[in-house]
Parts: C-alpha cells; sequence; structure tokens
C-alpha cells in the first residue's frame, strides 16, 4: 500500500509499503478514506522527537472496516468507522475508569498507544490506504454509513475531542469566561468547545492573522500576543478582573511574545496571570520529557520555569494530559448529526495522499491559509 513515511526532518515521501494483515482476532483492517495532519505530527517533522526514518505517520483516520478478525462482534464488513488516536485495549485498570489515553496494556512500560506516533507502540499510522485496529470492538467508533459529514467525523479522532478535553480539565461551565492560547485546530476546537459549554466569552489568542480571523468568525474575541501582552489584553476585556478559566492548546514550542524566540513556559505563565483567582488551567498542549530541540538545556529534558509561587499565590488549579478521546466521541459524533456541532470549519485543505511531502511543507510554514489538512487515500472525496 502507500503510505506517507518520515524520512528525516522536514522531509516526508509517500511510499509502497507492506499492507497491514490480521495479528490478532480482534483486529479489523480499515480501508482509510480521511486521515488528517495534526500539529502533533510537525514535531516529529521537524525532528523535535526520537522518531526514526520509515515511521508511517498518521493518528486521525476515518474508513471503511475490510477484514475482520475471527473474534470481533460488534462491526462488520462495510461498516464506517472512526478510531480515537489512543489505541487502548479497554480492560486494564485506566480504560475501565475511562482513561483510554494512559492504556496500560497496549505499550508495555509506558501509558499510552497510538497510531502512528515516536515512542507511542508498535502501531503504524493512518495517512496510508489500510490500517491495523487492534481491539477493534472497543477502539471503532461506528458512523452512519455514505460520505455524510466526512470531514467533520474525522476530527472525532483527536482534534475535537481534543480541544472539548481541554474546557474538560478547566471544568468551564456556562456563562464562565475563558482563554484558550493558540488558535491551531486543537486551540479553535477548545475555542468552539467553550462556546458549545455555553461560555459568555471566549479568547483565542495567536498570532496568525488566518487563524485568529477564523476564531472571530465562530464567535471569540481575538487577541494578537505581537501587539501587546495578551494577559493585559484580556484583562482590558474583563474589567481587570481577568478570565474564569484558561486553556493551554500551544504546548512546548510556544512563541515568545514578540514571536522572535521558543519560551516553552510562556503560555503557561501567561495563563496563570490571565486566569483570575482560584481560576482553572486545562492544558492539552503537548509538553514532552525530551525535546531535542529546546532552547536551553532544561527544555531539552522537559524541564520548564513556571510560576508555581504565583500559580499558589492565586489558588489556582490545573489539568493535564492527552485526551481520552473516547470519553467524548459519542456524544460529539452525535452533536455533528443533529447539526448542532460542524467541527470542519478548520479544515482548509482537502488533498490526495500523493500530495502530502507539499502539506506538510506548508502547514508547517504557516503559509497558504493551511490550517488544517484532511488526505484522501484513493483519492476518495479528494477535492
Amino acid at each position: 500500500m502507500k503510505a506517507v513515511v518520515y524520512e528525516k526532518p522536514f522531509s516526508v515521501a509517500v511510499r509502497d509499503v507492506d499492507d497491514p494483515r490480521i495479528q490478532h482476532p480482534n483486529d479489523v483492517l480499515v480501508r482509510v478514506t480521511s486521515t488528517a495532519i495534526c500539529g502533533s505530527d510537525l514535531h516529529m517533522y521537524e525532528g523535535r522527537t526520537a522518531a526514526e526514518s520509515g515511521i508511517v505517520f498518521g493518528h486521525e483516520n476515518l474508513g471503511i472496516v475490510e477484514e475482520i478478525g475471527s473474534g470481533v462482534t460488534s462491526l462488520s464488513k462495510g461498516d464506517r468507522v472512526v478510531m480515537p488516536f489512543n489505541v487502548a485495549c479497554g480492560f486494564c485498570k485506566n480504560c475501565l475508569a475511562g482513561k483510554t489515553g494512559f492504556c496500560l496494556t497496549v505499550n508495555p512500560g509506558f501509558a499510552g498507544g497510538a497510531y502512528g506516533y515516536v515512542a507511542m507502540g508498535p502501531y503504524t499510522g493512518g495517512q496510508a490506504e489500510l490500517l491495523r485496529v487492534p481491539f477493534a470492538d472497543f477502539n471503532c467508533l461506528k458512523l452512519p454509513p455514505g460520505e455524510q459529514f466526512e470531514t467533520d467525523f474525522v476530527l472525532l479522532a483527536d482534534i475535537f475531542p481534543t480541544g472539548y478535553h481541554g474546557c474538560e480539565l478547566a471544568q468551564v461551565s456556562p456563562g464562565e469566561s475563558v482563554a484558550v492560547f493558540g488558535a491551531g485546530p486543537v486551540g479553535l476546537m477548545a475555542a468552539y468547545s467553550a462556546l458549545l459549554r455555553g461560555a459568555s466569552k471566549v479568547f483565542s489568542v495567536d498570532r496568525v492573522p488566518e487563524r485568529l480571523a477564523k476564531a472571530e468568525q465562530i464567535g471569540a474575541i481575538p487577541i494578537d500576543f505581537t501587539q501587546g501582552d495578551p494577559a493585559t489584553q484580556i484583562k482590558e476585556h474583563t474589567r481587570g478582573e481577568g478570565t474564569d478559566k484558561g486553556v493551554d492548546a500551544v504546548g512546548y514550542q510556544a512563541q515568545a511574545h514578540d514571536a522572535s524566540h521558543e519560551e516553552p513556559a510562556v503560555v503557561l505563565n501567561t495563563l496563570v496571570e490571565t486566569v483570575r483567582p482560584t481560576g482553572m488551567l486545562g492544558v492539552p498542549g503537548l509538553y514532552v520529557p525530551s525535546d531535542p530541540g529546546g532552547p536551553d538545556e532544561h527544555a531539552k529534558h522537559g524541564q520548564l520555569l513556571v510560576s508555581i509561587g504565583r500559580m499558589f499565590e492565586k489558588g489556582q488549579r490545573m489539568g493535564t494530559g492527552q485526551c481520552n478521546v473516547k470519553q467524548y466521541n459519542r456524544q460529539l459524533r452525535d452533536l455533528i448529526i443533529a447539526g448542532r456541532a460542524k467541527p470542519s470549519f478548520v479544515v482548509s485543505h482537502e488533498l490526495p495522499l500523493e500530495d502530502a511531502p507539499r502539506a506538510y511543507e506548508k502547514f508547517d510554514q504557516r503559509i497558504e491559509g493551511y490550517t488544517k489538512v484532511v488526505l484522501h487515500p484513493g483519492h476518495a472525496l479528494a477535492a
């Protein structure tokens, strides 16, 4: 099959690789119709992880069940399904508690597994024509047949639930004000989710004009951090109090306020200043224990200088960690079907699989309006 393969920093290629096969009775093979490029993929693409040449990318995957293992009971050939980026067993202590992002079974020695991501287990990515799905009864979410909502449904694999998870970590409630740092795909989904949850004011902080414009279109208040300290700007909109809640949808590659260099802890520290005393912070943005491209030795080892004293002084609380997609994907699917949510507003480009190298380059450079790319292997639905 054809797949998107990592070659070296800033280089991917579409190559022929071995087809996946059924390895366990509860496996299925899915013919991929849509697979998205994620901002997390860019960490590997840029050489900011330990990813080695040859890894097949892709953890946001949707398609049609093509082959079924003998132990699968709830799926049939021809079912349309979307898979959480988390590979999970469904029966370990964490899965039983709903913490499927931290499965203790699928990646021995590590809490959590994922498709096509370094250190997240032996699971080939889905930026390819076929995908093996383990523990398929648990991991596949059935979708209505056909092609309707295709670009909405593929976002159920990661960014829509992850944005929602940021709001859940911060316990966003109706009527509250929320500051979301980052207006990339996850940040936009967090802002959108805050509005779905009834927030009265949502501030979207970024520096890319297209992203800020998109945030404004959905009802958020855009804040350009290059135009002044974002905490100060937001306090001007909140009578000096700050927001009730805050979401970090940026992570460890955060930019300094003058956008001249990386400053890994700047979003966390600015959120501490932005959110009012006793408020809450949700941090779905990615932080890593090892960053070869970190700006200093501490950052290279995941050690950041965070204003814990100021946070303690303000009595704030923080929730962190990757999204447990299965906690949210069924309900969010039903919001899409009911017409209450349309997350595909973030999708800027739909392309055939062979255009992946160009798409990675432009998405990484934040040029030509590349904000969220959906690839369609086999040219299915390609625009």
